[in-house]
């Protein structure tokens, strides 16, 4: 069966015509699947029952089962989510002062093998599809009752590697008869793949580019990040700078300070040499600790004169805020898991 979240609006416009249906249906079941959040076909009341049961015996709404449910001391949510296929995901839902906002998943596993990242060793199994991405939304929004306001796309994965997925589920989530969240509000982090950064210059979506940086030489990074020995930290950079031109958006860097190995006045210095022009924020980020990780978190001497470094030569930087680490929720620390494991949770 086909899951019916998978397709776009226009998309959805092509499949009812597909079937014999008026294209206008599709907005009546977009704003059924995304406003009114129902869970069931037979409730789409203003279809007629004819339709209503094309769709039961052709498509699925692939509703996820939540698996295990994890709340923080600050609040923080973390989702294990059955996928329906024997695989889980997680997602992470976090309240700030503006509203929540909702870390989501792209990949059942990562290809990138960073070694900061808990999912590095974890196989790869498959991508998301665009509605397996949504629903991620969707259930949590069921859960807790609350409105998402703002995704971003850093959960496990990397969402250039699943591109077209990736670029189907912000069109849903940013239609307003969809899901309705501004595509400034929407945020797609990447390790670096370069040619994936010239084609989303390309897509006109107003959204906000993060890169994983993390390092400010290339033999640092490509021990942290062995996407660096594919495209280099120049090559990187100059993708960001051509991305800033095209679209006149403002990147954002990660950076996660590591004790020891890239948390030095040498690497402030060298990263504002690299930045320095850019229409750029550095989000610095505390490294969690992972099962097996070889770093440790920078101390928090270090990660603020290395915030005010850069502050203080042109660099806007900022410490992001540590949110759901005792429940292994914070950056860096979601993982892949498959049905049977969860006994091990």
């Amino acid at each position: 069966m086909k899951q019916i979240k998978n397709y776009d609006l226009e998309q959805l416009k092509e499949e009812m015509k597909s079937i014999g249906e008026k294209p206008f249906r599709a907005e009546q079941i977009f704003k059924w699947l995304y406003q009114e959040k129902v869970d069931s076909f037979d409730e789409m009341t203003n279809l007629s029952l004819e339709l209503r049961k094309i769709l039961e015996q052709n498509y699925t709404l692939n509703e996820y089962k939540i698996l295990r449910k994890q709340e923080a001391s600050d609040g923080t949510k973390k989702y294990l989510f059955d996928i329906l296929d024997g695989n889980a995901i997680e997602t992470v839902l976090m309240s700030y002062h503006h509203g929540y906002s909702i870390c989501v998943t792209t990949q059942v596993g990562c290809k990138m093998g960073c070694k900061f990242c808990a999912s590095t060793g974890i196989p790869f199994i498959r991508n998301l599809t665009s509605g397996e991405i949504v629903e991620q939304i969707l259930a949590v929004e069921r859960d807790t009752g609350v409105r998402v306001s703002n995704v971003v796309f850093m959960g496990i994965g990397e969402p250039l590697d699943n591109y077209d997925n990736v670029i189907n589920a912000i069109r849903i989530i940013n239609n307003p008869k969809g899901i309705n969240i501004g595509a400034r509000h929407i945020s797609i982090s990447t390790s670096g793949i370069v040619p994936k950064i010239y084609r989303l210059a390309e897509e006109n979506i107003q959204c906000t580019l993060s890169i994983s940086l993390h390092a400010t030489t290339n033999e640092k990074r490509s021990e942290m990040m062995p996407i660096n020995n594919t495209y280099k930290i120049e090559e990187l950079i100059q993708a960001c700078k051509d991305y800033i031109a095209k679209t006149n958006r403002r990147v954002s860097f990660e950076y996660a300070l590591a004790k020891e190995n890239n948390d030095n006045l040498q690497d402030a210095k060298q990263l504002v040499k690299l930045l320095r022009g850019m229409n750029c924020h550095v989000n610095l980020i505390p490294i969690n600790k992972i099962e097996n990780g070889k770093y440790t978190k920078s101390s928090n001497e270090n990660i603020m004169k290395f915030r005010d470094y850069l502050n203080d030569h042109g660099i806007v930087a900022t410490i992001r805020r540590e949110l759901g680490s005792d429940i292994e929720a914070a950056c860096g620390q979601l993982r892949r898991k498959s049905i049977k494991e969860d006994s091990d949770y």
